[in-house]
């Protein structure tokens, strides 16, 4: 297959290096013009549990390089998903499937608007990726799981080529009939703790040691699990316990959620498509969610104190 990754990032490094190694024509497209041409000049420096080697791979920021692809996979931050895609079309032709792996809720909505419903599959990947610099990734893909389906749920001949491309580069991938479901049970994990974290700035070891924050936690799950419920998602769990227990799961006392390694970045967050998704599908179906709107208020506050402080060191 040709398959064109948008979003460099770790993630995207991570899944384009088992491609290629895979024997897919694989292309990564990044924003940051040092990274790729790290990348194009001496190839992609892969560390994981098999030890460092370079892979040579196809990179570069401009789509028009690549021409049209087999499939699309998507891994932009989820707040630069309507401009990278749009930016990209000169991969989309006739056979092209658009893949969104990103974190959250709603980038199907934002890339069926731009590419049409009927191309769009939606998953959700728990393979992992660090960036240690230009050109440079840890990498996270043994026994790692990816889920991947058609928006209806039904087993199509295309999204069953695309999991057997991902299968057979070492990514262990299921066709899921409830890829909805998939994506709502992520987001009831990212719910519980990413907008906590990154308002208290606390690891994972010190939130879990902390019941006022649990409470917190088990009330903005519980409003998602109204709205998903509402919504007619067919979820694996409904207790918040359970995502509560899993959040946690193999992580170190000392781990950061992707939340607040964007706030101590410097970065926004992708708040809008996790605590902010669960308000909107409550507002849309009359769910109160006062306790995941009063999260995302908090994080949109950080963002503009972060925001004001850049301001003002730029001009001093």
């Amino acid at each position: 297959m040709k398959i064109a990754i948008l979003g460099a990032g770790a993630l995207g490094c991570a899944i384009g290096a088992a491609l290629t190694e895979g024997g897919h024509e694989t292309w990564l497209l990044g924003r940051s013009p040092a990274h790729v041409e790290t990348m194009r000049r001496d190839g992609l420096l892969v560390d994981d549990a098999n030890g460092s080697r370079r892979i040579a791979v196809r990179a570069t920021t401009q789509a028009n390089e690549v021409g049209v692809a087999d499939v699309v996979v998507v891994l932009v931050k989820s707040f630069h998903t309507d401009a990278a895609m749009r930016g990209a079309l000169t991969l989309v032709g006739p056979p092209t499937v658009v893949l969104s792996l990103q974190n959250g809720l709603g980038h199907e909505d934002i890339l069926a608007e731009i590419v049409g419903r009927e191309r769009v599959l939606a998953g959700k990947t728990y393979v992992g990726g660090v960036l240690q610099g230009p050109g440079h990734i840890q990498s996270g893909v043994t026994g790692k799981l990816t889920y991947i389906g058609e928006l209806d749920g039904q087993f199509t001949p295309r999204v069953q080529a695309v999991a057997g491309a991902f299968n057979a580069a070492g990514l262990i991938t299921t066709v899921s009939d409830n890829i909805m479901g998939t994506m709502w049970d992520k987001l009831l994990v990212n719910v519980a703790t990413g907008a906590l974290t990154g308002i208290t700035r606390l690891t994972y070891g010190q939130l879990y040691e902390e019941p006022l924050l649990k409470s917190t936690a088990l009330a903005a799950v519980s409003e998602a699990i109204s709205a998903a419920q509402a919504a007619g998602v067919r979820l694996s769990m409904t207790d918040p316990e359970q995502a509560w227990t899993l959040a946690a799961e193999g992580l170190s006392p000392a781990f950061k959620t992707s939340m607040l390694q964007s706030l101590e970045k410097g970065s926004v967050t992708e708040v809008d498509f996790i605590n902010g998704s669960v308000v909107r599908w409550g507002q849309r179906l009359g769910v109160p969610t006062p306790v995941n709107a009063t999260l995302v208020a908090c994080i949109k506050g950080i963002e503009r104190a972060m925001a004001d402080q850049q301001r003002k060191e730029a001009t001093a």
